[in-house]
């Protein structure tokens, strides 16, 4: 009888952890958020195109060997700015900074906490042989223009000074100052956006919105959701570039110790591999599965519902799929080069080995070089940081930034989901996190994932209808702001 007792026990314990589990799932839908219909924005589409097709043109290609970049070409774009955007420089005032940076200021009717609307005009490079069209001629065909930078940004630089330029010439004035911040440097870590900072700061000024490049339109993208998802950046991780290196005595291959380098190398890539960095759901990760995971289906609204119990199982789906989910969830390594003796048969007296990190919120350069070294367990490899930037400050969404940032998006893209998300990705704007909380992340197009895999690789090219949207975009921003 006792036994009969406990097993009613057992059935109706894991009765109401089924219905709690349940409960909470129905609970957990999507909020009501209802907009009304925006009015459509009138403006030069022909207009907005010719200038994006004229940035193109112009080879701002930057490189981390200064030799290797064309000074001309850059200037030659900042040249055209004037008869490409003329209202902007009849009434906005441009600063020049160091490393390339162009700083306009758009004064507003009051004295409240302006906006920085960002971008960068340089490009990387290119293989021109692998390209099907001229990167660097704005070629035009089936309403699709073909060009390094045509995404990665001078749709955005375009996209804000047209949308600038269009207000001015309607007599709009914002009702706070709006700075447009452009970069010549951006991809190669230089300057120009920094010194930007600098002069903000200088100067007292106390930003009320950053928005730079981050997040886009994007479908397929979290699990169980068919809807367009317009991701907005709030926070973005840390990068750091480790290098390993193994000394030896060298000699000939032919009469080799137990481990020459490149085998200690290759068990220390082995062990980090095998032992991934610890989950962390950070604030920007939790929102966006707060938000998307009510717009997924049943069993994935189950697992978002209810963290507390299925946490595990996600950890382990995105521990063994990799990919976007495992990189939100926690600090990743990709061992990328490796490099040991220049002949066959000689063991090289020195191996190195380097692996690109990118570090969650939670995690540190020192913290994560701290943890690879437990790992890795062996003295002889030295550990050198290279290129290492912290994860930058996490920026509300609940603020009058936020709000005015996805309400544009949201009118902009109507039918698409907005969230709050972790970018992956480095840009110009985590310099901001030192002056501002407001600080977002999005990249204002609608991309398909054959578009994202263009940007800074073969063919990068952009639908007409985004160039148009980039500019609807940023008119309904500068509305707010």
């Amino acid at each position: 009888m006792l036994g009969l007792y406990i097993l009613i026990a057992i059935l109706l314990v894991l009765a109401a952890f089924v219905a709690v589990l349940l409960i909470r799932t129905a609970a957990f839908k999507p909020k009501n958020e209802k907009r009304a219909v925006p009015h459509e924005e009138v403006f030069d589409k022909d207009a907005a195109v010719s200038a994006l097709a004229e940035l193109v043109k112009c080879k701002t290609v930057s490189s981390y060997k200064k030799e290797e970049e064309d000074e001309v070409e850059f200037e030659k774009l900042i040249g055209m700015l004037p008869k490409l955007y003329p209202s902007v420089f009849v009434t906005c005032e441009l600063k020049k900074l160091e490393d390339r940076a162009l700083l306009f200021r758009w004064k507003g009717k009051s004295v409240g906490e302006p906006a920085v609307l960002m971008a960068h005009y340089d490009v990387v490079p290119v293989n021109e042989d692998m390209w099907d069209k001229p990167p660097f001629d704005a070629i035009i065909e089936n309403e699709v223009m073909w060009g390094r930078g045509t995404l990665d940004t001078k749709v955005t630089m375009n996209g804000v000074l047209s949308a600038a330029n269009k207000l001015i010439s309607d007599g709009f004035v914002p009702e706070n100052d709006v700075y447009f911040a452009f970069s010549g440097g951006e991809e190669v870590n230089g300057l120009g956006a920094l010194n930007i900072v600098n002069y903000f700061k200088e100067q007292n000024i106390t930003l009320g919105v950053v928005v730079d490049e981050g997040g886009a339109v994007v479908e397929n993208v979290f699990p169980g959701v068919k809807s367009p998802c317009a991701l907005i950046g709030i926070a973005e991780k840390g990068m750091l570039n480790l290098e390993y290196t193994v000394k030896s005595a060298g000699g000939h291959a032919s009469a080799p110790k137990p481990h020459t380098p490149v085998g200690v190398l290759s068990m220390a890539c082995s062990k980090v591999e095998a032992k991934p960095f610890k989950a962390h759901i950070t604030k920007p990760v939790a929102e966006m599965f707060d938000t998307l995971g009510r717009h997924s289906n049943f069993v994935y609204r189950m697992i978002f519902a209810n963290l507390w119990c299925f946490r595990g199982v996600l950890d382990m789906i995105a521990k063994k799929s990799g990919g976007e989910m495992n990189a939100l969830m926690r600090t990743t390594v990709a061992f990328t080069q490796m490099s040991g003796s220049s002949a066959p048969n000689v063991i090289p007296p020195e191996a190195t080995m380097v692996s690109n990190i990118r570090l969650n919120p939670e995690d540190t350069v020192e913290s994560a070089m701290e943890y690879i070294g437990s790992v890795i367990g062996d003295d002889s490899i030295k550990l050198t940081a290279h290129n290492g930037t912290n994860p930058s400050r996490i920026s509300s969404t609940d603020c009058d930034g936020w709000r005015k940032v996805s309400a544009a998006v949201a009118d902009t893209w109507q039918g698409s989901i907005v969230s709050p998300y972790l970018m992956v990705q480095c840009s110009d704007s985590r310099h901001y996190g030192a002056i501002s909380d407001r600080v977002y992340r999005f990249s204002a197009m609608a991309l398909t994932t054959e578009e994202r895999a263009t940007i800074h690789g073969n063919n990068e090219r952009i639908r007409l209808d985004a160039v148009y949207k980039a500019v609807e975009f940023y008119i309904r921003l500068m509305r707010q702001l």
